[in-house]
């Protein structure tokens, strides 16, 4: 976010006619958060310190500033700038709980006014920008898709759904990754059917991610271990459809050859369904 918060303009403190935050906090002896140290400011002074606390790169010390307002002037027509300002502020200290905490807080009191669409976004990010690695609990992934959900759904027009949607595409692929994981380890142990399991979430449920193309392969592996021929060869047919320019592809195609198989539409299995939906539209 930028200096400038409608109409409000961070202005040079040391150039103010009246005795500013940045000269007393220059002072051995002023302490801003020490008790009733800032009751003497109004809101507006101590807004300008909270800017002045960002421009200089401490986003923790602005979010104490911006707090402050609303704790000493609850009623101003500041504070309601100040709140989503404290959250932005805990979010570039990567205090995300307190951010969250901060947005949520905004949306409660402020929810239909202009802000409320960033506060939403502020709210979607402490979920997205904890995001793990793969291998680690999803949980928070869950949270970041429902949150980015609500401001594509709830504020369609605003700046921030386009960069919503983006991050939503990412986080689904984020949680089709970890079922691929899950479904490797299973595969290269010999857990066979627990490993189809994993591949097939991926088919049903993520079938506009990345991952697909692979999750159809390492289901032709799997189902060629188990000895079921059918489901290999239907799993091997939905990718030779709508992947065939994969490494992929190929690869399934040289299993079922090597067993003298063919990708083929077989048997009435969980994938002939996803074949008559993908490749018929049998769903529309």
């Amino acid at each position: 976010m930028s200096g400038r918060i409608r109409g409000v303009t961070l202005r040079t403190f040391l150039g103010t006619a009246a005795l500013s935050l940045t000269v007393l906090a220059g002072c051995g002896d002023f302490d801003p958060r020490s008790e009733g140290a800032l009751e003497t400011y109004t809101a507006d002074e101590i807004f300008e310190r909270g800017e002045y606390e960002l421009e200089r790169g401490q986003a923790d010390n602005a979010a104490f500033y911006f707090g402050e307002i609303e704790r000493l002037y609850p009623y101003a027509q500041i504070t309601q700038r100040a709140l989503i300002m404290q959250a932005y502020s805990y979010h570039r200290d990567k205090d995300y709980e307190a951010s969250r905490a901060a947005a949520q807080r905004y949306l409660d009191f402020y929810p239909r006014t202009e802000d409320a669409a960033y506060a939403q976004y502020l709210l979607a990010l402490s979920f997205y920008d904890q995001i793990d690695e793969i291998g680690r609990d999803q949980g928070l992934t869950f949270q970041a898709l429902q949150a980015l959900r609500t401001v594509i759904e709830q504020y369609p027009d605003s700046e921030y759904a386009s960069s919503a949607m983006l991050k939503f595409d990412l986080a689904f692929d984020h949680l089709a990754a970890k079922e691929m994981e899950i479904g490797r380890y299973y595969l290269k142990r010999g857990h066979y059917m627990a490993a189809v399991n994993r591949f097939r979430v991926v088919v049903e449920s993520f079938q506009t991610t990345t991952h697909t193309p692979e999750a159809l392969h390492r289901l032709v592996e799997s189902y060629l271990a188990l000895g079921l021929n059918d489901e290999a060869r239907t799993a091997g047919a939905i990718l030779g459809h709508n992947y065939q320019a994969t490494e992929w592809y190929q690869d399934s195609y040289d299993l079922l050859s090597g067993q003298g198989l063919e990708p083929s539409l077989v048997g009435d299995s969980w994938l002939a369904a996803i074949y008559r939906q993908m490749i018929r539209g049998e769903w529309l």
